[in-house]
């Protein structure tokens, strides 16, 4: 929410060219786990001058997309405010021309629909929990799925592995949550746990997965570029 964006700015500032920006207003706002509630565009419209006051340092937008689990939007309202706030952020992206960073929780055809019909360009799909039939819809429109550590005790992660093609696949960490043991603080060097499941569920060399995935997001986001030795 627009409340952490100055503090992301801040960290980005104290670790330049490792610490890399994104901002967006997600579909679920609120700090506290009781506290958590569906987005309004009374959010977005709070966050939108914080957004153009950092555009110039931003790798892309995000985290934004639309979350239905029933406990925060149960209602049609809910629903269609979630994609109005996703809808004017996929406009902003394209304005700015930056990549999109993508929550989709119970909302995989409905978000990937969405995007398609926005025109959204560089999409990166993170830990996506639709059906791989849903996730490949997503693949001819040339979107990325990200994939946790958690695939490793993920039934339902191996099976979308299985259907996308490597060729749009990265590897997330989601620290400090999704790590590969359930309840246990998720580290981001457990994103080699990602790309070693990954490579078993495929049968190829697990240093096959890391350069590919790697190009892929460079390809994703491409101000990347600037700050990696290549």
């Amino acid at each position: 929410h627009a409340g952490e964006f100055d503090r992301v700015a801040e960290l980005a500032e104290r670790f330049p060219g490792f610490v890399l920006p994104c901002l967006g207003v997600h579909p679920i706002q609120g700090a506290s786990p009781e506290g958590r509630r569906s987005v309004t565009l009374q959010d977005l419209q709070a966050a939108l001058p914080l957004i153009e006051r950092y555009e110039d340092k931003l790798v892309a937008i995000g985290e934004v997309g639309l979350d239905f689990t029933p406990r925060y939007a149960s209602t049609d309202e809910q629903k269609e405010g979630q994609r109005q706030v996703l809808i004017q952020q996929i406009q902003l992206a394209k304005r700015l021309d930056l990549p999109l960073n993508v929550h989709s929780c119970s909302a995989g055809r409905p978000t990937i629909r969405l995007l398609q019909e926005q025109g959204a360009g560089n999409v990166l799909l993170h830990a996506f929990d639709g059906k791989p039939s849903v996730a490949m819809e997503g693949v001819k429109a040339g979107y990325f799925f990200s994939i946790p550590p958690s695939v490793v005790r993920n039934k339902q992660n191996q099976k979308l592995v299985r259907f996308l093609p490597l060729e749009n696949i990265c590897l997330e960490s989601d620290s400090p949550v999704l790590g590969p043991v359930k309840l246990v603080r998720n580290e981001p060097k457990n994103i080699y746990v990602a790309a070693d499941c990954i490579a078993s569920i495929k049968g190829i060399p697990v240093e096959e997965v890391i350069e590919v995935t790697t190009q892929n997001a460079l390809r994703v986001f491409p101000k990347l570029r600037n700050f990696l030795r290549l």
